[in-house]
């Protein structure tokens, strides 16, 4: 049974793959987060991930399980394959991934949602031309320690320019800290997708508490 995509689902977007969790299990932290309240989790498990991909595609399918269990969507950076093979609610690409036109092409049989990363006028413009994007990830918001290869941080303006134009709902990614959260909210931004705010966190109840009362 797939979740299908409302823009609620953005509000605490929890993203995370093994590289992020060094020295834990990815099973355990997304089991702490779901009990902590997050909306959505996105697999991504790059960088400088040990995993073979049998092992990915098996932590994979564990992740796929908790989420399932909890109503959650269950999202797949980048790789489409992998979001086939998991059965997921949903795949996020990147301008740089695969095309765009060929996930929307290799996911519609499915009914999974997909997601484009966007952070200029220019392509959001680009994406507002294509049916079936469900919503796009905009950043970096703030400077951003998760991300090698991150996009120049287009601030709390850059942000609000970006929702203003877009025909589908923005979730804002990069740098973001509990103390941004309402400045990110007034953006007309429909959530927040996490990284380190959640793994690098004693108390990460409070912060998806204070994303959910944000948005």
């Amino acid at each position: 049974m797939s979740v299908t995509f409302e823009p609620g689902l953005l509000r605490a977007y929890f993203v995370a793959g093994s590289q992020d969790v060094p020295g834990r299990d990815l099973r355990d932290v997304l089991a702490t987060m779901l009990r902590a309240g997050i909306t959505a989790f996105q697999f991504r498990d790059k960088g400088s991930s040990q995993l073979t991909a049998a092992e990915r595609l098996e932590l994979g399918r564990d992740l796929r399980q908790q989420c399932q269990a909890a109503n959650v969507p269950f999202i797949v950076d980048d790789d489409v394959d992998l979001a086939l093979a998991l059965n997921a609610d949903g795949v996020h690409v990147g301008q740089s991934d695969e095309r765009i036109q060929q996930v929307l092409a290799a996911t519609n049989s499915r009914q999974m949602f997909v997601g484009l990363s966007c952070s200029t006028p220019a392509e959001v413009a680009a994406a507002n031309q294509i049916d079936g994007i469900a919503y796009l990830g905009s950043g970096p918001i703030y400077p951003t320690v998760s991300k090698d290869d991150a996009d120049p941080v287009i601030g709390t303006a850059g942000l609000q320019a970006l929702v203003a134009q877009a025909k589908v709902p923005i979730v804002a990614i990069g740098g973001i800290t509990a103390e941004s959260l309402p400045a990110i909210a007034q953006t007309g931004a429909a959530g927040v997708a996490i990284i380190t705010l959640l793994t690098h966190n004693d108390q990460p109840e409070r912060a998806v508490k204070a994303m959910l009362a944000a948005f």
